[in-house]
């Protein structure tokens, strides 16, 4: 994941300044030395670097302590609040036109993820109730103009196309048609270039100039590091951009493209995509950014994407099952298929402070979850609900459909009553206690899968 080795720089920096009770000068700046060269590594601009770790130095040595705190914890502090001000403070939201559609103008590098990210922000915009249009504005490469409508159909949001028309023309088309048929966002999937070059950014202008989109997003790849940033101010300069979208935080880049891009352009980070399917995009927000960074978690961003993932009725139905102690090796599975929603498990759990950091050196086979789950659906209906009458010549049975061992069954069998024994000794006479309401919300989701080994 991004950041992952800022992190792990920035909390070696801050271990000296934890384990002291009062912090000098040189102290304080011997650790902005560390940030620095741990912001440059990954990737941040050297300007920004310098800026930031100068204003950190600046507020931590006048800074008086709060009682509540530690010296090391309060620069901590004030590195978390730089951070999310570098970033930009606060989420930025998309523009809505007083009278729709609204028009989002989506340019960036061939390769970046342009079009793939239209449909991702389009999708999102959809669930939301809206009424989003793609448009088909690359007329230079109809394999662009396939994948879009290839990626429409997967979000189920249209795509207006007129092949390999003049790109003002389309995309004026494409206006007429939503206002006269109710759609409230256009989003017009410009032409990309291997490079930036005058021809492509005439064509832009244009485009900008004849429709005047509401806002205009640049789509920029985090893996290119520092060339993400020089390609933001290119565009920028050129056509004056209203906000990015950040592409692959969730492969191996060091972020420093996060970190710089709104600094160096001015312009705020909207979207960031963390992965390759179409719901895999997360609205940017700076705070949440800085907390995870400096390892604290993520706790609002993981029951928003609870809320959006978790299936409720299953929720009210499973807890009705623990009140009555009825929890069985069917609702085992579904709990299994509800946390695999939610995508990785190392990556889910980083983002609950405390955990983030301890879990580097922790391997977790995600794949234990299909063998599990194997071998239940390898047991009978009547087994799944009584797991005591499975008896030897029975185990024997199931580990051979499933392929796995005998071994494999009893201890399935026995972290299953672990769990069993586990729910009812929180449930005591059918009664739910006040402090576990909660419990099948995403922490308690988490928690029941710990007798499981990963």
């Amino acid at each position: 994941m991004a950041f992952e080795g800022l992190a792990d720089k920035l909390e070696e920096a801050f271990k000296k300044l934890k384990s002291k009770g009062s912090l000098t000068e040189s102290d304080v700046k011997e650790a902005m030395r560390e940030v620095r060269l741990a912001l440059l590594e990954a990737d941040v601009n050297f300007k920004v670097a310098k800026d930031f770790t100068n204003t950190v130095t600046e507020r931590a040595i006048g800074a008086t302590v709060l009682e509540s705190l530690t010296p090391g914890q309060m620069v901590i502090k004030i590195v978390n609040e730089e951070l999310t001000s570098l970033m930009g403070g606060t989420k930025s939201r998309l523009a809505t036109a007083p009278h729709p559609p609204t028009v989002i103008m989506m340019c960036g590098l061939q390769g970046s993820g342009k079009t793939t990210h239209s449909a991702k922000i389009a999708l999102m915009l959809k669930k939301q109730g809206h009424r989003p249009l793609l448009v088909a504005c690359d007329i230079y490469r109809p394999a662009t103009i396939k994948q879009l409508q290839v990626v429409g159909e997967q979000a189920g949001v249209p795509v207006f196309e007129m092949g390999q028309s003049d790109p003002v023309l389309i995309a004026k088309e494409a206006i007429k048609l939503a206002k006269d048929n109710g759609y409230d966002y256009v989003f017009l999937d410009t032409a990309g270039r291997l490079h930036i070059d005058e021809e492509l950014m005439n064509e832009l202008k244009n485009v900008k100039n004849e429709v005047h989109p509401h806002e205009i997003l640049l789509v920029v790849d985090a893996m290119t590091g520092q060339d993400a940033v020089n390609v933001a101010t290119s565009f920028n300069e050129a056509l004056g951009i209203d906000g990015l979208v950040l592409t692959k935080l969730d492969g191996d880049t060091r972020g420093g493209a996060a970190l710089s891009a709104r600094a160096v352009t001015g312009k705020p980070i909207k979207f960031v995509g963390i992965g390759e399917k179409l719901d895999d995009l997360d609205v940017f927000h700076p705070d949440r950014m800085a907390s995870r960074i400096l390892g604290m978690g993520d706790v609002l961003s993981l029951i928003e994407k609870a809320e959006q993932t978790l299936d409720e009725k299953k929720a009210m139905e499973l807890e009705s099952k623990l009140r009555q102690n009825k929890f069985d090796l069917n609702d085992l599975i579904e709990q299994i298929d509800q946390v695999r929603k939610l995508g990785s498990i190392k990556d889910t759990l980083k983002m609950i402070p405390g955990i983030g950091r301890k879990l580097d050196d922790v391997d977790i086979d995600e794949r234990q979850f299909d063998r599990t789950k194997a071998l239940v659906l390898s047991m009978t209906k009547k087994e799944r609900e009584k797991p005591d009458i499975i008896d030897a010549s029975r185990k024997k049975r199931i580990a051979a459909g499933a392929g796995q061992k005998v071994e494999d069954v009893n201890k399935l069998l026995t972290q299953f009553r672990q769990m069993q024994q586990m729910f009812k000794q929180m449930n005591p006479n059918g009664k739910k206690h006040r402090k576990h309401k909660n419990m099948m919300n995403l922490p308690g989701n988490m928690n029941s899968m710990n007798g499981f080994k990963f």
